[in-house]
């Protein structure tokens, strides 16, 4: 007791983890971050740092160290803490809507098990509307409906009932609500487009990369390739949706391995400001695939660096596009705020964050949980909109169970890890693959995946290059980088 009394300063919590250059990145609660050399790290933990050095007043400065335990430094801490974990009071503001599971391609890497164009696998009106009310019971002011499928523009009058429904409702109880439908456009329809520009309806589609890469992964049921289909209805999206209002995703194949660059290429000849590297999702019919389109995470870490790289280049000359996952944690890593991205939270987005109505009214808490249902295992199925009110939905077991066991502080390999509080987890692909949510670090691919893109934005961030800076801050405030510059 009497050595603590005789050090200058008090510890307040960190974590940290050393760099193959010989630097050390602390981190804490708050999502502060300082790099120090191995030097300096040793004089902080043997209470030898020169209080009147500048690494001494920017540890202060950053609460990894205090002089006396505060209630102003308690109470400042506590309002950045607050901020970072700010996601948690809008809750559940995703609801994802699976009108349909038919659709007319069959990818690849299909997650969501799709059927073909005869089957009835389609929601209902009555559905639908049950589906609505509960949505819309969610405290959260602001609701984005998603419409997902097999391919939802199948089963468009659904959508539009959803819509008018929604929007009447909303207005009652005094909500906001915005729209999204992923769709693969090869059904768009200028009637479509007029309705949806008349509501403001954002669009989501996908796309691959060049002709050669998005036919090798996606296809039409009949095998005929989509790709010139796509891009036909891109044209014809683009007359009446605003490009604000349009965003695409690709999903990255063992095929898609080779071509970063061209990937990369097709967002930018086709107009994108965005571009999200996704990896495979191993549900539905692309887990009975993985042996001929899958790849290893180090496999899929290298394409993702050249990809991301190359990004950086271009925008050094002048092209504005981001890749959106890393554009997501570095808003994590360089702002007070979390971006309430739902798939990457502490605890879990699943629930909480977002929730998906099947077609048949069987709701989950996450995507994930849905496709793991249509594989034939129902455990994480939270109700059924026609048998369950929205307390019995989002209060039930299931999701307390998800929830309380996804806390990163008292999980094991992330109460300690320093990208904690940038990070987050999966619990039902941690089920998938070990039949236990909480899953298990050392051997967990996402995990390690997390931690190299998160390795990988902190070298660029400790290297400070006043143009790579730049773009990396042009991506966080949606600025260009020259309209960066002359604010």
């Amino acid at each position: 007791m009497n050595n603590v009394k005789a050090n200058p300063y008090l510890f307040l919590p960190f974590y940290f983890i050393r760099f193959k250059n010989g630097r050390v990145l602390l981190t804490n609660l708050v999502g502060e971050y300082i790099f120090l050399s191995e030097e300096d790290f040793n004089k902080l933990v043997l209470f030898s740092l020169d209080k009147k050095s500048n690494i001494y007043l920017r540890l202060m400065a950053k609460h990894f160290i205090a002089e006396e335990l505060s209630d102003s430094t308690i109470e400042l801490l506590s309002v950045k803490y607050r901020t970072k974990k700010d996601f948690l009071s809008n809750f559940t503001a995703l609801h994802m809507f699976v009108v349909t599971l038919r659709c007319n391609h069959k990818c690849t890497y299909c997650h969501a098990s799709s059927k073909d164009l005869e089957a009835g696998y389609d929601m209902s009106r009555e559905t639908a509307k049950k589906a609505v009310e509960i949505a819309l019971e969610s405290p959260a002011n602001i609701i984005k409906i998603e419409f997902q499928g097999g391919e939802p523009l199948l089963n468009f009058d659904v959508i539009k009932f959803i819509i008018e429904y929604a929007i009447a409702l909303g207005g009652q109880k005094n909500k906001k609500i915005e729209f999204v439908v992923c769709t693969n456009l090869t059904l768009i329809s200028e009637e479509i487009l007029k309705y949806l520009h008349e509501k403001k309806i954002q669009l989501s589609i996908s796309l691959d990369g060049p002709d050669f890469v998005h036919d090798h992964n996606r296809s039409y049921r009949s095998g005929k390739e989509s790709y010139k289909y796509v891009i036909a209805g891109m044209e014809k999206a683009k007359k009446y949706i605003p490009p604000e209002y349009i965003s695409a995703l690709m999903t990255t194949t063992k095929f898609s391995l080779n071509y970063p660059r061209e990937i990369v290429d097709e967002y930018v000849k086709n107009g994108f400001t965005s571009l999200f590297i996704r990896s495979l999702n191993p549900f539905g019919y692309a887990r009975s695939k993985m042996n001929t389109i899958g790849y290893s995470v180090r496999e899929f870490l290298d394409f993702y660096k050249k990809a991301f790289m190359y990004i950086l280049e271009l925008n050094q000359k002048g092209i504005n596009i981001e890749e959106t996952f890393a554009s997501i944690l570095l808003t994590r890593i360089l702002t007070p705020y979390s971006n309430g991205f739902v798939d990457l939270q502490f605890p879990t987005g699943a629930g909480i964050s977002g929730v998906i109505y099947n077609y048949d009214g069987n709701v989950y808490p996450s995507d994930e949980a849905r496709m793991l249902a249509n594989m034939g295992d129902n455990t994480f199925c939270l109700g059924n909109v026609k048998n369950n009110d929205f307390k019995e939905i989002f209060y039930n077991e299931i999701l307390m169970s998800l929830v309380s066991s996804t806390c990163a502080e008292a999980l094991p390999g992330c109460s300690d890890c320093a990208f904690q509080i940038y990070c987050g987890i999966d619990p039902i692909r941690n089920y998938l693959s070990r039949k236990d949510i909480m899953g298990y670090r050392p051997s967990d691919d996402l995990c390690f995946m997390y931690m190299e893109i998160l390795k990988l934005l902190f070298k660029i961030i400790e290297k400070n290059d006043p143009a790579q800076m730049d773009i990396i801050w042009s991506w966080i405030t949606r600025q260009s980088v020259n309209e960066l510059q002359l604010n």
